[in-house]
């Protein structure tokens, strides 16, 4: 099984990387649950059907760069509240990539003594996320 580095992984909105990234957090999918659980259960143990999914927030943080189109496109889709395309594309050694559709729902900056000028972001994931081989996620962005 290959196993690699983070180094070398790239955020992506609109297929316009995201320069400067020091951590970029995971796509956590989850899933709801109906307690269906009736009178007449001997065994003691609840039981339950499977719900609606959902694929999180995805959080950035990073080193603010004014000259940065990624950044920039950050902030925008901040402002615009509209649906974007995002990507994170791992190592070649891995060989996969999440693409998703997302809301910029988080932009901020932050200064102090002794430390770079940082950004955050966070996107809330809108439906399905895919993980899928780097080769085919990028015919699917296309």
């Amino acid at each position: 099984m290959a196993k690699s580095r983070s180094v070398g992984t790239k955020f992506n909105i609109d297929q316009q990387v995201v320069g400067g990234l020091s951590s970029i957090g995971g796509v956590e999918i989850s899933s709801e649950t109906t307690d269906v659980t009736a009178l007449d259960n001997t065994t003691g143990y609840k039981e339950y059907l499977g719900g609606f999914k959902d694929g999180g927030e995805v959080p950035l943080e990073g080193f603010l760069d004014g000259a940065d189109k990624g950044q920039e496109a950050m902030y925008s889709a901040m402002e615009d509240q509209e649906e974007h395309n995002f990507s994170v594309v791992f190592p070649q050694t891995i060989g996969k990539t999440w693409t998703f559709k997302g809301i910029v729902t988080k932009f901020a900056t932050s200064a102090a003594v002794g430390d770079a000028v940082k950004f955050s972001s966070s996107i809330k994931v809108t439906g399905k996320p895919t993980l899928a081989a780097t080769e085919a996620a990028a015919q699917q962005e296309g």
